[in-house]
């Protein structure tokens, strides 16, 4: 009986051990086709200030951050399917997203803007009518963009990836973009490509559409988890290493006002 006894505990002591060494890794959803926040070195490995913060975040919690690539539109389902434990991917925190999922405090907030051709006539969204403009297919540029550039006679096609979007303004296919500021330009109009284009109108910030700012997103109900990750955004920000890993992208302090 000593030996049966003995035996059970020792399965249990395993599978505790199990579970607390499965724990330790956090499932990180990102698209990596949103530079300079989310993309990938030449060697394929994924970089960028959302990779990078998640990497101080985890360090902070003490786990092991584990990336899993996802298609842009897809992300807030694949959280709930459990296919990863949260997303960091430049996630508006939204009144419309937070019905179904819960976020981390703000880890930073940058304005989103219209991007033509430059010596384009812009004046308000009917000076844009009949062009082309390109969003991320499920972002809160798309949302902008169908609320207040389809309404005025703007053509607004979804994609799949932001990549994909100057691929097809290269191509001819596409007159602009609606952006994050900051994405654009590290994507796009730092680049050889982007050189013949610029920002038109004002920065956008409408709550409605762009939210509070950026959070990190996980399923309902993990009040441990965002505890825990408030606590770590806080740390990072009062500690330096905020800065220090804004400042290998920006030349200013993405957090916002």
């Amino acid at each position: 009986m000593a030996k049966k006894l003995l035996s059970t505990a020792l399965l249990a002591a395993c599978s505790t051990f199990a579970m607390t060494a499965q724990a330790a890794d956090l499932k990180v959803a990102i698209d990596p086709t949103y530079e300079p926040f989310t993309f990938k070195t030449s060697d394929g490995k994924p970089t960028g200030f959302d990779v990078d913060v998640a990497n101080a975040i985890c360090a902070e919690i003490k786990r092991k951050c584990v990336f899993v690539e996802q298609v842009w539109d897809s992300m807030i389902p694949g959280l709930q399917a459990r296919k990863y434990d949260v997303i960091v991917s430049s996630l508006s925190i939204t009144e419309e997203r937070k019905r179904v999922i819960d976020f981390s405090d703000r880890y930073y907030k940058t304005p989103s803007a219209i991007v033509v051709k430059k010596g384009t006539e812009y004046s308000s969204p009917a000076s844009l009518k009949g062009k082309r403009i390109g969003v991320l297919k499920g972002s809160t540029q798309e949302k902008w963009a169908l609320g207040e550039l389809k309404p005025a006679g703007v053509n607004v096609i979804p994609y799949e990836a932001q990549d994909q979007v100057y691929l097809d303004i290269n191509a001819g296919r596409l007159d602009g973009t609606v952006a994050d500021k900051v994405e654009v330009h590290g994507g796009f109009l730092r680049k050889d490509e982007g050189k013949d284009y610029g920002y038109v109108g004002a920065d956008q910030y409408e709550e409605k559409y762009y939210g509070e700012g950026i959070g990190i997103g996980m399923r309902k109900g993990q009040k441990e988890l965002k505890a825990q990750i408030d606590k770590a955004i806080k740390t990072i920000r009062s500690n330096g290493t905020y800065d220090t890993l804004a400042k290998k992208y920006f030349d200013f302090d993405p957090y916002g006002n």
